[in-house]
């Protein structure tokens, strides 16, 4: 099974790196995993921005992948359902999952509309290097879940 995150923008900070690094060692038993950075288009025009950044999201997805966009009128898990939920889907045999982080303004609605779901981890607003560090970990959590490893308290 293969996970894949599309983000858009790049971690810039180390420690935020530096999570990731811990976070992919992590996870690494349990999934391949892939990071790609997509190029956050300058300007302000919101439409504009998310359609640009849109189109190269989907470009890089393939016609067979489980598309997950993380959007703030997603759906809501408990971390527990989360993992109940994933299993179902690996169970179900995509071989490519993809998880999308949109940019500033958000996902275009073609991204959203390609998307199998929308997930949502909070009504808040979470900066993307810090929403791409939280996704980590609750994929890392939820693998821990369906081992019922002592991880998850």
């Amino acid at each position: 099974m293969q996970i894949v995150i599309l983000s858009v923008g790049k971690l810039k900070e180390k420690f935020w790196r530096e999570a990731e690094a811990e976070y992919r060692k992590r996870l690494q038993s349990f999934a391949s995993l892939t990071i790609e950075e997509l190029t956050d288009e300058p300007g302000d025009q919101a439409e504009r921005v998310k359609s640009l950044e849109g189109a190269h999201i989907l470009e890089r997805i393939r016609d067979r992948d489980m598309v997950i966009a993380l959007d703030m009128h997603g759906k809501k898990f408990t971390s527990e359902g989360f993992a109940e939920w994933l299993d179902r889907q690996f169970a179900a045999g995509a071989s490519r999952y993809i998880l999308v982080i949109g940019g500033s303004h958000g996902l275009d609605e073609k991204v959203l509309q390609r998307a199998e779901m929308t997930l949502s981890f909070s009504d808040f607003t979470f900066p993307h290097q810090l929403m791409r560090i939280i996704l980590l970990e609750q994929l890392y959590r939820a693998f821990q879940i369906m081992r019922n490893s002592p991880y998850h308290k």
